[in-house]
């Protein structure tokens, strides 16, 4: 699970629809909204940098996340972000709500370990990966880094499907 935790400091926005979007991203924000759980969706925005940062750190998509409005803190998660198709700027974010016990589904990628003793890939054999991640359920508050794949024992030939994978406690296939 990802140490690192990452605050949004946002602010709500008054003006929602393409022109209270556009005067946010003028003034150097990021247009977002809220939504989920008990409450009603708010429009929010948050500093463009900040943005960018967590996006490069690679916590952004796929980790729980912190809102701060005013010093009230929530956890969510983030669901979308837009990106400018030419820029590739982040346009807009969309965050869920959500508590460490809620289940939610979530792409996880996989960390292949063991090709240094791997007797096929020794033999000449090599490695066709279909899919780098895959989808799981789990608890938004203990949602793995990656799923570890270990080759070491594979053979020229052999195959590996999702249902042999061993998963972190409490972290089950979405498929």
């Amino acid at each position: 699970m990802s140490q690192q935790k990452i605050t949004f400091n946002v602010t709500v926005r008054d003006r929602t629809g393409t022109g209270g979007a556009r005067e946010t991203r003028r003034e150097g924000l990021v247009p977002g909204v809220l939504y989920g759980g008990d409450e009603a969706p708010v429009a929010i925005s948050m500093k463009q940098n900040k943005v960018f940062s967590a996006l490069n750190s690679g916590n952004l998509i796929g980790s729980m996340l912190k809102i701060s409005h005013k010093g009230e803190k929530q956890s969510v998660i983030t669901k979308d972000v837009q990106f400018h198709p030419v820029k590739d700027m982040p346009q807009h974010i969309d965050f869920f709500r959500v508590t460490a016990k809620t289940i939610i589904d979530v792409e996880v990628s996989i960390l292949i370990v063991g090709d240094e003793e791997s007797p096929g890939l020794t033999k000449g054999g090599n490695i066709n990966v279909v899919r780098h991640a895959i989808e799981v359920k789990c608890p938004a508050g203990a949602i793995p880094d990656n799923i570890e794949v270990d080759i070491s024992k594979m053979e020229i030939g052999d195959s590996l499907h999702e249902s042999e994978l061993t998963f972190p406690k409490g972290v089950v296939p979405a498929i």
